[in-house]
């Protein structure tokens, strides 16, 4: 093995959208495992939005990326040594773990879940199976408190979490499914590929105009990825007593100035509307159901997902994180190492 090994690290804070200079790869010296820890090699890591927010110096819901340290996201490897102690995990095993952004990395063993090859691709549980996969379920049944005959519409339809959502609605009795996505090739694959009943590209015109015309009943429940001109929409859209779980806004991630909310605030007053914000970490107890369910409907055929893989590891991760957040995935975006 290798005595040296790349990482990718934050080298400063963007202002706006984020470019390759913010970005620094590393050569280190490969780290040994102390007891209880595990030495793992990377195989395929995840960029996801929520890592935009983590590169600003502002208090939230996860500490910050620092400047000159590596940084961290979700990640699937081998181990390849294991400190004394741990009895649990062994060299060759698959593990996922929270230390992306490197080539190897190690690891309390506890801080880490051993993953089944057998099962499921390695990558889905980054994806399917992992932390989009349980947003998607726990943010629609549970946030969204879903009911059988609900018109459920999904912005960011196209990506990891926006594309589950609308295949469990569907699943779950949904009357009807409506996706809005970035382009004419992410519209036909919802509603040719994944069931959508309907779709439409935000970018061929207003989105308010484009939601009336494919859900001319309204809807009654929204899921939230994108923000901005698509919540306003949706409010407007939404019947009496509706619902929307507050996933993501990355309209707004590389926003220089502070963004304006909706302008018809007032309508979630007339219509008695419920927008809840959430987060995967509180849905833990979900994780058994989501397992079981969404698994069973993956191995039946019923439930597809898309993943983008971008090849070139740590070199390349930088680039596949600027190409999410542009919107270049369909589906979960990757790094393969």
């Amino acid at each position: 093995m290798t005595s040296t090994a790349l990482e990718v690290r934050l080298a400063s804070r963007p202002k706006g959208w984020p470019t390759e200079e913010n970005f620094e790869i590393v050569e280190v010296e490969i780290p040994t495992p102390a007891e209880g820890q595990i030495l793992v090699r990377n195989i395929v890591m995840s960029v996801d939005p929520y890592m935009r927010g983590r590169m600003n110096d502002v208090k939230s819901y996860v500490p910050p990326f620092q400047v000159g340290q590596p940084l961290e996201g979700g990640a699937v490897g081998e181990i390849v040594a294991v400190g004394e102690g741990v009895s649990d995990l062994a060299v060759g095993d698959n593990v996922l773990h929270g230390l992306g952004w490197r080539e190897y990395a190690v690891l309390d063993a506890k801080h880490s879940v051993k993953v089944d090859p057998a099962i499921a691709p390695l990558s889905a549980y980054l994806g399917v199976l992992g932390m989009p996969g349980l947003t998607a379920y726990a943010g629609l049944l549970a946030t969204a408190e879903f009911k059988p005959g609900d018109t459920v519409f999904v912005s960011g339809a196209a990506g990891a979490v926006g594309q589950l959502v609308g295949q469990i609605a569907r699943l779950k009795g949904a009357s009807r499914v409506i996706g809005s996505a970035g382009s004419p090739e992410k519209v036909k694959y919802l509603t040719e590929e994944l069931g959508f009943d309907a779709a439409f590209n935000y970018k061929d015109g207003p989105v308010a105009d484009q939601l009336a015309a494919a859900a001319p009943n309204g809807i009654d429940v929204y899921f939230d990825n994108v923000g901005g001109e698509h919540l306003e929409a949706a409010i407007d859209a939404l019947n009496l007593n509706g619902r929307i779980t507050m996933c993501g806004a990355i309209s707004q991630y590389n926003a220089s100035e502070k963004p304006t909310g909706p302008g018809n605030m007032i309508q979630i007053l007339a219509k008695r509307l419920t927008l809840r914000g959430m987060l995967v970490g509180d849905h833990k107890a979900l994780q058994p159901q989501f397992i079981s369910e969404v698994g069973a409907w993956i191995a039946s055929g019923e439930l597809k997902y898309s993943e983008t893989t971008i090849e070139g590891g740590a070199k390349q991760a930088p680039a596949a994180f600027l190409g999410l957040l542009r919107g270049e995935n369909t589906g979960k975006m990757l790094v393969q190492f």
